[in-house]
Order: C-alpha cells, then structure tokens, then sequence
C-alpha cells in the first residue's frame, strides 16, 4: 500500500528538481531562519571551513536545548501524593510486579515533606544518595519528578535560608554525577534527549550561583536574643546539637560562642555520639590531653556519622508498607498512617535514606 502523504520520498524533507533527477535540499546555517537568507557562494567555497556557521549553529543548538527542555517540564506526568505506598519485591498470585525506586519517588508524597523542617534534611539527604548512585536507575518521569522537588528545595533554601550548606553538597553532587555521565561515561545511560540534560547542568550551576550569592539578613529583634542566655544555658543548647559545623558556624557568632564552641568534654561527648568505642580507641592516645576536636575530623574521614533526622519515613514489616507516619494521627486516634491489621508498635522501623534506596534493589 502506498505511502499517502505531501511527498511520498520522505515526509517532513524538501525535494528538487534538477536535469540529473530529484535532489533533497539541506539547509546551512542561518538558512534554517524565517528570512531564508542565501548564503554566500564564495564563503562555501572557500578552503576556511573549520569556523563556518559556528555562531549560527551554536543558537540553534542553544535555542533547540531550551525548547525541549521546555517541553520536557510542560509535558509532566501526573504526580501522587500518596502518604504511603505497598513495597513489592516480588510477583504473588495476588499481585504482580515489582515496586521501583522512581515509582516510590513518584507517589510518595515528598513535595509537602520538604516544607516540613523535621523532614527537609531527610530528602536532601535521600536525594544526595540519589545522585550519587541512583540517578539513571529512575525512569524518565522519575527523573522529571526528581528535578521538580530539587527545584522546590532550592527555592525553600533561597527564601528561608535554612540549610544551605547541605542543599549545595547535594547540586554539588549531582552535578559531577552529570558531568561524568555526559562527558566520560556516554549518553547512551540517559533518559531523554541530551539537550534536556545540557539544560538540567546549566540550572544547576546557576542554583550553585544563587547559594554562593545568599546572604543572610540580620534579624531585627527587640526582645531577648541568643547571647541574653545565661551561659550554663548557651552550653546545654551546643550540647543538643549534633553537627559539628553547626557547633563551628555558631562559635563565630561571638567570642563567648567561640569559648563554649572549643569545649574538649563538648567535642569528646559529639565522638561517642557518632563513633563506637572500638572505632575511636584505635586512634585514641591513652593520655590527658587528647583534642577531642581533632579526633572527631580525624574519624569522620574514616567511618560513617551517625544520622539523626527529626522525622523519617518508616517501613512497617507486618505488611511491607512504605509510609509518612503522621505524629497528630499518631497523639490523638493511635493511627500510624497507613492501612495495616496489627496492632503492634514492634513492626515499624524508621528507614534512613540509605535503607530507602536499599529496599528497591532487587
């Protein structure tokens, strides 16, 4: 059957007529412009081809990359915004099929978790591993998604200042992931056009730009301040926290900070917060005088911290659900946050964002 279209050569190609027979018109440059300009017969022939149309090429490129990234966001998927979601490892005569990492990043319900600050370091940090490792595991819709929420993250960032240190480990992160995807390792590994992934990396440098560019306002406050704290007060506070470039930052703050900050018993109670007892006793110098400080930066190089997050999501092993556990719900009907027929508190365990991404390899 024939091909019924406007040229049944190739649709979408031009076509000319010449003494030898048909011939397919290819366009140059600036003639794929609306004006159709000619170009110069002297300039093709000439022997300096190497710089030939390069202005023109590299706009079209430009202009190219930004429409499909354009058409990549437009054209999302619909997103869920479930609170929890089945975990399925395997086909059963009830269910077939398998739960992925992109579909758990698709349904669950991360977009209003980021704007919860007992939860907004737990998915940069799960997002961070994501980069790391598990970037071209996700499927297209997954990675759409994935950048969506890592926009939102970046504008919480810009407009509440919370965290910024953390949010750029993570753009730093993904973009050396990206750029050893695009550059050494091949473009066969990536979803989508890699006028899309040019896009995402030149979004990213410029959030990089916007984090490096933040300032932080002073707050005009009338009322009692942080240094109108007694001083055994000051110090109970540096002893809740558990980042040690926190406890730095807010030494600067003042030198009466700076004093609390060098305290040898604060920095030796952050060691055996994060670190076991066999982990530092083989860089533990049994005298008097060990600096504390320098030994936890000394550990942190060769061991994992401890992770300490405000709420996380949790995996119920009664009936392998993945959830947000809803702490209103939780005070007021004893509900957990997810369908489950056991009434037992021993069956669900918080999951750290390393043990998410480990429930979906298979």
């Amino acid at each position: 059957m024939p091909f019924l279209g406007k040229d049944w050569r190739s649709p979408g190609w031009s076509w000319t007529k010449t003494e030898h027979g048909w011939k397919r018109i290819v366009f140059y440059g600036h003639e794929l412009d609306d004006d159709n300009r000619e170009i110069d017969l002297k300039v093709l022939c000439s022997d300096n081809k190497e710089n030939l149309f390069v202005g023109d090429v590299c706009e079209l490129n430009t202009t190219k990359r930004k429409k499909d990234f354009y058409n990549n966001n437009t054209k999302s998927q619909f997103v869920f915004t479930d609170k929890w979601i089945y975990v399925q490892k395997g086909s059963t005569k009830e269910r077939h099929g398998y739960c992925t990492l992109g579909e758990a990043l698709n349904r669950l319900d991360f977009s209003s978790a980021i704007q919860d600050l007992r939860r907004f370091n737990y998915v940069a940090k799960l997002f961070q591993l994501i980069a790391r490792s598990q970037l071209t595991s996700l499927s297209g819709a997954a990675q759409k998604n994935y950048f969506n929420i890592l926009e939102k993250i970046v504008r919480k960032v810009l407009e509440d200042q919370y965290n910024p240190r953390l949010v750029k480990e993570l753009l730093q992160d993904l973009s050396s992931t990206l750029h050893s995807l695009t550059v050494h390792v091949g473009r066969c590994v990536l979803v989508g056009n890699i006028n899309i992934w040019l896009c995402r990396l030149e979004t990213i440098l410029k959030w990089q730009q916007q984090l490096n560019n933040l300032q932080i306002p002073k707050q005009m406050c009338d009322g009692m301040s942080f240094s109108d704290l007694p001083l055994h007060m000051q110090n109970k506070i540096l002893y809740k926290l558990s980042d040690a470039y926190d406890i730095i930052n807010l030494g600067q703050a003042t030198p009466t900070l700076h004093i609390l900050s060098e305290n040898r018993t604060l920095w030796k109670k952050l060691c055996h917060f994060h670190f076991s007892d066999k982990q530092f006793c083989r860089n533990l110098v049994l005298n008097d005088n060990v600096d504390w400080k320098l030994m936890y930066f000394t550990l942190q190089k060769q061991y994992p911290m401890k992770e300490q997050y405000g709420d996380t999501l949790h995996f119920c092993k009664h009936c392998s659900i993945l959830f947000w556990k809803d702490l209103h719900l939780a005070l007021l009907f004893k509900d957990c946050g997810h369908p489950c027929t056991a009434n037992d508190p021993d069956s669900l365990m918080p999951i750290s964002p390393q043990h998410f991404i480990d429930l979906f390899k298979f």
